[in-house]
């Protein structure tokens, strides 16, 4: 999944664009998304600023493109979610670790895009577009849950699994910038909220 801010749709063996990333992901490792500096990433790419620019409308859109094997993270969380021959609590439970292993392997990545997303409208929108493309795979399990007779009715799955993955958005977001709250604490807490959303009660189901 290639970022909406990314102008243009290069070829894999497009090294300039390999080599900006690379620049890029050194930087920020350096010293963070406010410290960036495009003069800096283009001279260890060995390109010139209007190269960095034919590919990236600023430095929030080449953030945001490093994030793209965050997708396939994202993605493989929803199977874990929606592999509905597991138990809930199980799938709800895998599904919420591999949130946070995700976050353990790109810590320094999600900081930048969240500075970048608290600045920059195009990134915040291609956040929200991001978490967007999970909400029918995860309606789609509620519905076929609460046909099973597993899950109570309430409201329209597509407006509950969008709520959810927003309150995903804020387990990342948290666990990201730290707290007083343990992985553990947080992972038990949501848990808990999405048990409850969709299965109510039911301890039955919740094993």
């Amino acid at each position: 999944m290639r970022s909406p801010t990314d102008r243009r749709q290069p070829q894999k063996s497009d090294l300039r664009r390999v080599a900006i990333l690379e620049s890029l992901n050194h930087h920020l490792r350096e010293s963070g998304f406010d410290a960036l500096n495009i003069a800096d990433v283009t001279r260890r790419a060995g390109v010139t600023r209007s190269a960095f620019y034919f590919y990236f409308e600023n430095k929030a859109a080449g953030v945001a493109a490093l994030l793209e094997p965050m997708y396939d993270d994202g993605f493989l969380a929803g199977d874990i979610l929606t592999d509905t021959t597991r138990p809930p609590r199980r799938r709800i439970r895998g599904m919420l670790e591999a949130l946070l292993d995700t976050v353990d392997e790109h810590r320094y990545l999600l900081q930048a895009m969240l500075e970048a997303r608290a600045t920059s409208p195009s990134i915040r929108d291609v956040w929200d577009q991001a978490r967007e493309t999970f909400v029918p795979t995860v309606a789609q399990m509620i519905t076929a849950e609460r046909d099973g007779g597993r899950a109570p009715g309430g409201p329209a799955p597509e407006i509950l699994a969008s709520i959810l993955l927003e309150f995903n958005d804020r387990l990342m977001e948290r666990y990201t910038v730290g707290g007083r709250l343990s992985r553990e604490d947080l992972l038990t807490a949501a848990e808990s909220v999405w048990l409850r959303t969709i299965y109510l009660n039911d301890e039955d189901n919740h094993r």
